[in-house]
């Protein structure tokens, strides 16, 4: 009997078996079933930049926790976005932030001893304004003397060509004018500013060497003037000759109005005759305000 079963079966069997593939259904790769018939190939699914901004994200999360940091508040579908992650998870960006290596023993010193050197040679305070301490300096005429002198060097890494005897008032305003005035109108021109060339700074004598005049500002110590500016490609801008003309006369012309404010009185050659070749800024005592002609 139960031979006769199995041989009704098998007869029962025989035409889907006739119908039945040579070899098992295995499954075939996209790419071959594609080469097969492009038809097959899947249709790409539309994905919008925010969905591949977080699948980037949290492929980078899975890889190395990332700090939440600022979101991108500014650009719509973005608003939970982290910036830092999202930068450090889009395929331009290296696996590992790129952080400088460690000093070596003998460069930490060498920087600290460079920081050394400019906290001996700060004046007034202030380790931009380099120079040495003098201390009082008597006249020959009356008020005609510095209380607490100091030879200036440099200011703001901008050197004076010889160095300048002067108070810190006044020192202090030739950093100032550097920083706020005399780079912001150079720029980036040369290179920037590199050296300042001191036409005078203290000496006891009346204004302008006029007999009979009272004593200058430069007799006080107040005082410093300016006859050209040097930039680091080695150009010279002159007062004399380039404050009117085409190529340096616009910064030398800025620079000068920004001295107004910062020092007492400025003079240059729009002033008079006597300061045609240089600029004169002094921090004259005057509860008139500053006098800039």
């Amino acid at each position: 009997m139960r031979a006769l079963g199995l041989v009704a079966l098998l007869a029962l069997a025989a035409p889907a078996l006739a119908d039945a593939p040579e070899t098992s259904l295995r499954p075939v790769s996209r790419a071959l079933a594609a080469e097969a018939d492009p038809d097959l190939r899947p249709a790409a699914r539309p994905i919008t930049e925010a969905k591949l901004a977080r699948k980037l994200i949290a492929r980078w999360e899975r890889l190395e926790p990332v700090p939440r940091a600022t979101p991108l508040r500014y650009f719509p579908g973005y608003e939970d976005t982290d910036i830092r992650a999202f930068a450090q998870a889009s395929p331009q960006a290296v696996s590992h932030a790129l952080r400088p290596l460690r000093r070596t023993e003998s460069l930490a010193q060498k920087a600290m001893a460079r920081q050394a050197e400019r906290r001996r040679g700060a004046l007034c305070g202030d380790v931009g304004i380099q120079g040495e301490a003098v201390g009082y300096v008597p006249g020959r005429l009356d008020a005609c003397e510095i209380r607490d002198a100091v030879e200036v060097r440099s200011v703001s890494g901008v050197a004076l060509s010889h160095h300048a005897l002067m108070d810190c008032t006044t020192a202090r305003a030739l950093k100032s004018w550097v920083d706020r005035g005399l780079k912001p109108a150079v720029g980036s021109a040369g290179g920037g500013v590199d050296r300042l060339r001191v036409a005078a700074h203290y000496s006891c004598r009346t204004r302008n060497n006029q007999p009979g005049a009272e004593v200058s500002e430069h007799g006080k110590g107040r005082a410093i003037d300016i006859s050209a500016i040097r930039l680091r490609d080695g150009t010279r801008m002159t007062v004399l000759g380039g404050y009117r003309s085409e190529a340096h006369g616009p910064i030398l012309q800025r620079a000068y109005r920004a001295a107004c404010g910062i020092f007492a009185t400025t003079l240059g050659p729009d002033s008079d005759r006597f300061h045609q070749d240089h600029f004169h800024f002094d921090t004259a005592r005057r509860r008139s305000g500053a006098y800039c002609p």
